[in-house]
């Protein structure tokens, strides 16, 4: 049986013996930096040296390194935290989805801390469709949560949710606080629910998007739209839900 080859990581000889090609500086730089994460060399999550440590590793100017990071990020292998630095993307993470879906829940069981923050908050009139999944009167008082969802600290989800008023109106007090939404039901006096319905679907990141999640823009997403009821089968939740795709893949149980 054939031994499989070490990972080895590249020297800036490689880089240079390769020069006078035709392929531009900053390709072969992601090239030999895609390579070394496949191999297992750079592991997922870890931080990649600054661009002055590769600029200076391979000779070359910051703005070709700039624009070699910026090619692996448009494939999805890494991502730049501004004011942190560059950081192989992790393995997805499984977000199973069935009748009792929990974010922090789903994130413990991958080994994974939850989290979650509101970068949004506002008291609405609920348009038509809104009104039809929480099942009131269009221009019903609604609250409309704009929250991230994070796992270790990285973007996980974006999204808006919308609940009745005034019946959840300590919801956001309560999130603000607990950082979970199952906590923060608790904290209106709802100790249990249920997802009634969920609908996924594909697209690319918006600009907006692609910043609040810290991916390039033009990635995949995974649009998730959901409604969640009471014991009573009350509406009590619908949120429109993006996730990275890089960085998650849903699980439909049955």
């Amino acid at each position: 049986m054939t031994k499989p080859v070490p990972a080895q990581k590249f020297s800036a000889s490689d880089f240079f013996s390769s020069r006078g090609d035709g392929i531009a500086a900053w390709r072969k730089i992601a090239d030999l930096l895609q390579a070394e994460i496949a191999g297992g060399l750079i592991a997922p999550g870890s931080q990649l040296p600054t661009e002055a440590a590769l600029a200076a590793r391979f000779a070359v100017n910051r703005h070709t390194v700039r624009r070699a990071l910026a090619e692996l990020a448009a494939k999805g292998q890494v991502r730049t935290s501004q004011g942190r630095g560059t950081f192989v993307e992790a393995t997805r993470v499984a977000y199973p989805i069935g009748t009792r879906t929990r974010f922090s829940q789903n994130m413990a069981q991958e080994g994974r801390e939850p989290g979650g923050i509101v970068l949004d908050a506002a008291e609405i009139e609920a348009d038509p469709r809104i009104a039809a999944l929480l099942a009131i009167a269009p221009g019903s008082p609604v609250l409309r949560l704009h929250t991230a969802r994070l796992a270790d600290g990285v973007p996980i989800a974006v999204g808006h949710s919308y609940f009745p008023l005034p019946r959840f109106a300590g919801f956001e007090a309560a999130y603000r606080k607990l950082g979970a939404v199952t906590p923060s039901f608790a904290a209106c006096g709802v100790e249990d629910y249920r997802r009634r319905e969920t609908r996924v679907s594909a697209r690319f990141a918006s600009p907006e998007e692609a910043v609040r999640l810290d991916i390039a823009t033009g990635r995949p997403v995974l649009v998730v739209d959901s409604v969640n009821v009471d014991p009573d089968g009350i509406p009590i939740q619908a949120t429109n839900g993006v996730f990275a795709a890089d960085r998650a893949e849903i699980v439909l149980q049955s």
